[in-house]
């Protein structure tokens, strides 16, 4: 414990330190941020896949920059040191969405303010830009007109071109269609197309998976509905 107060009081060479209390106050703040965030997230996720070891990570995230930055201070060699040794790690896990990378980013600056000690600006700009998100999610910002972008997923017989067999089902039921992939399935004895579809007009998914079962022959018709669904 000596050897920790040490470190934390010294003060020279290596630039000016936080005394004891304010970096455990620093923690204290960045972890109290972190919380309204992860808050903040759960209340406006929608899709599918919410992961509860994703929002402790934005807490252990905010809380690990805040002690960074606390051992940093404003000693520029241990920053440099600091970065070669952070940049031997590697992260294998794929972000499912572009908005999670956002409050990942929304944690670490969190944590960056805390540990400076800039507690007005962490504080306050959290509860605003927490506040910001809620009231977007209220009112549904930038949703897309019309219905929904979704998933299909069409078996048709070996020698079938989903192009052609599709084509006027298609114009009839969708707005916009795009093909993702087109793959063969069941030992090669079936083919199996994906599509980005989006209905022109609302109806339920039994009448749409008998119109497009009229004509791949009654085989098998897959739609994910939402756009957060993996085409792949």
């Amino acid at each position: 414990m000596n050897e920790v107060l040490r470190f934390i009081e010294l003060e020279g060479g290596r630039g000016t330190a936080l005394p004891l209390w304010e970096a455990f106050l620093a923690v204290l703040v960045a972890f109290t941020c972190s919380l309204v965030i992860g808050i903040t997230y759960r209340s406006t996720h929608r899709t599918p896949g919410y992961s509860q070891s994703f929002v402790h990570t934005i807490t252990l995230t905010s809380l690990v920059t805040a002690l960074v930055m606390i051992v940093i201070g404003s000693n520029i060699a241990r920053a440099f040191s600091l970065v070669g040794a952070m940049s031997i790690i590697r992260f294998r896990n794929a972000v499912k969405e572009t908005r999670d990378v956002g409050y990942v980013f929304f944690g670490i600056a969190a944590g960056m303010a805390a540990g400076t000690c800039f507690f007005a600006v962490a504080i306050g700009f959290t509860g605003l830009i927490c506040g910001l998100m809620i009231l977007m999610e209220k009112f549904d910002y930038a949703r897309p007109a019309g219905m929904p972008e979704a998933i299909l997923r069409v078996r048709l017989p070996v020698g079938s071109d989903p192009q052609v067999v599709l084509r006027e089902t298609f114009e009839r039921l969708f707005q916009t269609y795009s093909l993702v992939s087109v793959e063969r399935v069941k030992q090669g004895m079936a083919l199996e197309a994906v599509y980005s579809v989006r209905q022109k007009h609302e109806m339920s998914s039994d009448e749409l998976l008998d119109e497009i079962s009229k004509v791949n022959e009654n085989m098998k018709v897959v739609y994910h509905l939402g756009a957060h669904a993996d085409p792949l």
